[in-house]
């Protein structure tokens, strides 16, 4: 199984577009944003001719009124992974969201169910208020969070008070993950920022269209909750902000580059620092040609080696 990670705008789509052409194979999102039908321009969702080039899977298949957890999207690519291997195809996972990844290959903590009473206490917390019960309750997990980190810290607090157990305790345990049941290939894309903040700017200038704006008006006009991941996704509220006159097309723009910038420079330090060292690293633009190579050499040795 082939895997290719990395920030936005890395060119990752690109990458595995052209290694399912050359091989054969089924690409299959890891996109938290590009699960949501409603956002096809927005999350710069493969184009309806990138998937007549080759088979895609989870793209578009969610409704954004049905938020899609990490773990039901890991069940859901275990079963697309299950199917492209019995077809005799190449998998192909492409994606930038890590807590996606990081549940399928290292499955998810058995937390067990929250009490509904403890849930409501603790969220009702002001968050400084619960950031300091957390810090007597359970400490780990308050070093490793933020006080502004408002929905991990009541997460945590909650499991400690429900369980009695922190939540280090059951992450210890994760279960489900595929990660040592594949022969998988990674490889991840780290360009220079530079280079790859110019073309996060570039690309949501070319947003802002009238497809863009369609997708918003729908979305604002479906009168979802803003806190829906669908409603959070970067370009949603910028260019509902302009639709409704509370930003001009250039502070939109700002905006939403700013907002596109911010999220690749996390997912740039997730992807630097968090999966394991010996995962290849790609620090310069490779070219189409250059990056297919590489991924098929990475196929090969993963072949032999299993």
């Amino acid at each position: 199984m082939a895997l290719i990670a990395g920030p936005t705008a890395s060119g990752k789509s690109g990458l595995a577009l052209a290694l399912a052409e050359r091989t054969g194979g089924i690409v299959i999102n890891a996109d938290s944003a590009q699960v949501y039908r409603d956002l096809h321009i927005l999350s710069a969702r493969p184009t309806e001719e990138d998937e007549q080039r080759a088979p895609h899977r989870l793209y578009g298949y969610r409704d954004g009124a049905n938020p899609c957890s990490s773990a039901e999207w890991a069940a859901d690519a275990k079963a697309e992974i299950v199917k492209a291997h019995e077809s005799g195809h190449l998998p192909i996972l492409v994606g930038g969201t890590g807590l996606y990844l990081r549940t399928l290959l290292e499955g998810i903590a058995p937390v067990p169910q929250i009490d509904a009473g403890i849930r409501c206490e603790v969220r009702a917390l002001p968050v400084e208020q619960a950031f300091a019960a957390l810090l007597q309750e359970d400490p780990g997990a308050a070093q490793r969070l933020g006080p502004g980190d408002t929905a991990r810290v009541s997460r945590a607090l909650e499991v400690v008070r429900s369980t009695g157990h922190p939540l280090g305790f059951w992450q210890q345990q994760k279960a489900g993950g595929i990660g040592g049941h594949v022969s998988l290939a990674p490889l991840i894309l780290l360009p220079p920022r530079d280079w790859l903040y110019e073309r996060c700017d570039r690309r949501f200038g070319q947003m802002i269209g009238p497809e863009s704006l369609e997708e918003a008006r729908n979305l604002v006009d479906r009168g979802l909750d803003p806190a829906l991941p669908v409603m959070r996704a970067i370009g949603v509220g910028q260019v509902a902000a302009f639709l409704s006159g509370d930003l001009d097309r250039e502070e939109a723009l700002l905006a939403g580059r700013t907002a596109t910038r911010q999220y690749a420079k996390r997912q740039y330090t997730w992807f630097n620092r968090q999966p394991p060292a010996d995962w290849p690293r790609f620090l310069e633009p490779l070219a189409e040609e250059q990056a297919i190579e590489a991924a098929l050499l990475l196929l090969g040795q993963r072949t032999q080696i299993a």
